[in-house]
């Protein structure tokens, strides 16, 4: 028999006939088969309350996998399939756990694989814990492989919830046997910060307070809430969004030098910047957020109901679906540095970026000539557009005292979109390999959830009377722009609505 390969492993997909398994599981698991990252030695189990046939079951499976790249290689997706199987799943019933330990047992005889197991977390987190205990009561976990679990956000609604959360998975699972995943992390552009970062001689010099004036992140969404009304009524924007991805953000773009590129050198330096985050405190919090709900809307000759027309949301609802903020980092590096985030739904562009505004020069020989210069920008296109710009000054042609604009652009998707791999094949990858830099640390969770919740908390405990305070296709309420106009800034670009 062969040896196995090290990512050799059973994958157990707890909710495997929802939303997430079809549209990023198993497209990502077939792009990894068909690349060759993932071999022959690996099956998946599917779980959920439903009761399917694993002929059904590979039949969703086919479904959800047919729009991919390789579809038309030979009968890779029908090989690919016969690696699928499903079982009929309660998750407080020692019944369920005994049939699906049997199963994954016989699946590795079956795929040689070593005893490995992979349970990711495809549902419900109020589930999380029950099933955590239970596949360890009922010894899911006591092979000679290793164990890995995956969990979804939301990892708990404010810090007492996560702890609890944590607590539970901790009894069976060790800190580094967990990957909470963030798909954020996973993004090309998103991992290529530390790149522009520390390979560039150029960026690194000026990346401080003497040089940048201000860093912004935007990311942006024109969809509303669809039909997760219910589910959003108890998140809002900042739950949802800063919480994670946003702040997730933050830490990569002002985190110091890690001595290596190791998992716990990057996730270190990381939790410092968080650490670092200045507290808002309850009777400030308008002073640092910016909250805002959309109205009703048309763009492109289209009506859009506003949020509080949505289903499953109550017709008074002080539920934010947008957060701008002004976060400020009190370290050496970063002190008097603003970094602004906002994010949004209903807003005029799908758009994920970050800019970064380097300072004026205090004596620039060519503004008295040509008025206001342009200021040096660098942006980094995370999605949908996958690059970066640098904004310059060159001579204007013609007059050699006048300046004109210009950008120096570099397009991944151009160069590279072909063979670049989405978030969650990038993410599942890595937890095959047991890398785990890209996925959060329980401390980075603590820390982002202690500096949200004094915001949630002043917020659930008064009314917004200005909601819904812009209207959808706009790009967000002018207490947005009027936060960053107070300190002589605005957002790149002008926004729409001014």
């Amino acid at each position: 028999m062969n040896q196995p390969s090290k990512k050799a492993s059973v994958i157990v997909i707890f909710g495997a006939t929802g939303d997430l398994a079809k549209r990023k599981l198993f497209p990502s698991l077939y792009n990894l088969y068909c690349k060759g990252e993932l071999e022959e030695d690996f099956a998946v189990v599917g779980v959920a309350r439903r009761k399917l046939s694993n002929e059904e079951f590979r039949s969703r499976v086919h479904d959800a996998v047919i729009d991919t790249a390789c579809m038309d290689k030979d009968d890779k997706h029908k090989q690919f399939s016969d690696h699928f199987f499903y079982q009929p799943f309660d998750v407080t019933k020692s019944e369920s756990y005994q049939d699906l330990k049997a199963l994954t047992e016989s699946l590795d005889t079956e795929f040689n694989i070593p005893g490995n197991r992979i349970f990711y977390m495809a549902m419900a987190p109020e589930f999380f814990g029950t099933i955590a205990l239970n596949l360890d009561a009922e010894g899911l976990i006591e092979g000679d492989g290793w164990n890995r679990l995956v969990i979804e956000k939301p990892f708990g609604h404010n810090f007492s919830s996560a702890q609890k959360l944590n607590d539970e998975i901790r009894q069976v699972f060790s800190e580094d046997e967990i990957y909470r995943i963030d798909h954020y992390l996973g993004k090309e552009m998103v991992q290529n910060i530390e790149a522009i970062r520390f390979a560039n001689a150029l960026f690194e010099p000026l990346w401080n307070n003497r040089y940048i004036s201000n860093i912004q992140i935007t990311s942006s969404e024109t969809v509303g809430v669809e039909n997760r009304g219910g589910y959003y009524e108890k998140s809002g924007a900042l739950r949802d969004m800063v919480q994670n991805h946003m702040l997730q953000m933050v830490s990569l773009l002002a985190m110091e030098p890690p001595a290596s590129l190791s998992t716990e050198e990057i996730r270190s330096e990381k939790v410092k910047v968080l650490r670092a985050l200045r507290a808002v405190i309850p009777e400030e919090v308008s002073k640092y957020f910016v909250r805002g709900q959309y109205d009703a809307g048309e763009v492109n000759g289209t009506h859009l109901q506003g949020y509080r027309e949505e289903e499953n949301v109550d017709e008074a609802s002080n539920t934010e679906t947008f957060v701008g903020a002004k976060l400020m980092i009190d370290n050496f590096r970063w002190a008097g540095v603003p970094f602004y985030i906002r994010t949004g739904k209903r807003m005029t562009s799908k758009s994920t970026k970050i800019v970064i505004e380097f300072k004026d020069m205090p004596m620039n020989l060519y503004k008295e000539q040509s008025g206001k210069l342009g200021p040096n920008l660098l942006v980094i296109h995370i999605q949908p557009e996958e690059g970066m710009t640098l904004h310059l000054n060159a001579k204007d042609t013609g007059d050699m005292r006048k300046t004109t604009p210009i950008q120096l652009n570099f397009n991944n998707k151009q160069e590279n979109y072909i063979n670049s791999p989405e978030a969650y094949e990038r993410l599942l990858h890595d937890v095959m390999r047991g890398d785990a830099t890209n996925f959060t640390r329980w401390d980075e969770v603590a820390l982002s959830w202690k500096f949200i919740d004094p915001i949630s908390i002043a917020w659930a405990n008064e009314k917004e009377p200005t909601f819904p305070n812009y209207a959808s296709g706009l790009m967000g309420p002018q207490a947005s722009d009027d936060l960053l106009e107070k300190d002589g800034f605005h957002w790149w670009p002008l926004p729409e609505n001014k």
